[in-house]
């Protein structure tokens, strides 16, 4: 299976209320590793906007995915949601937008992803998912693995500005989040 693709016949994740709190709230101070070798304070995201796509953990070529994966509604579509942020990275800065994407996987995993699939941007590890228990995130648990649940948080002036969740289909969110910048403009 090619992870840049999603097959057919997906379940779509239900707006389940979790991410009801989030508009307005203030981004904590978090210093966490980036595959481009530095720190990133989340509070100092948004300036004037970031985009911080929020998702469950890439996949790797020729590594299952864990059991049961495809069933769980909004889990399979990490790469090809990266893929978009990817080929509309020009599009989002030229809109106001800083692009970063944040899982639970460490940054050597990350770093993979991020040479794989050339990301202009970088990824940040969380794996102690502080974003989480900060914010309240909504996460999910298959076998051993805690996951976030995929969420995209707009930011701005050290607070969320807006929040897109459930996240599908994930290969086209990246030009819905473009589509809300646009009607949405800083100034």
């Amino acid at each position: 299976m090619n992870p840049e693709q999603l097959p057919d016949g997906l379940p779509v994740p239900s707006d389940d209320g979790a991410a009801d709190h989030l508009p307005g709230s203030a981004v904590p101070a978090l210093a966490l590793p980036t595959t481009d070798g530095r720190e990133v304070d989340l509070a100092a995201l948004g300036q004037p906007r970031a985009v911080l796509y929020v998702y469950p953990m890439t996949a790797r070529p020729g590594v299952p995915s864990p059991d049961g994966w495809d069933q769980i509604p909004g889990a399979r579509g990490c790469t090809p949601e990266s893929c978009g942020f990817r080929d509309h990275h020009a599009e989002l800065a030229a809109a106001g937008a800083q692009v970063c994407g944040l899982s639970s996987q460490d940054t050597d995993y990350q770093a993979e992803a991020v040479t794989r699939l050339r990301l202009p941007f970088p990824l940040i590890s969380d794996s102690d998912m502080l974003l989480a228990r900060q914010l309240a995130l909504p996460t999910f648990t298959v076998g051993d693995l805690r996951l976030y649940k995929r969420i995209t948080l707009v930011l701005r002036d050290h607070r969320v500005e807006h929040v897109f969740y459930p996240v599908f289909p994930p290969d086209r969110h990246a030009q819905h989040v473009l589509d809300w910048l646009h009607a949405n403009p800083t100034s």
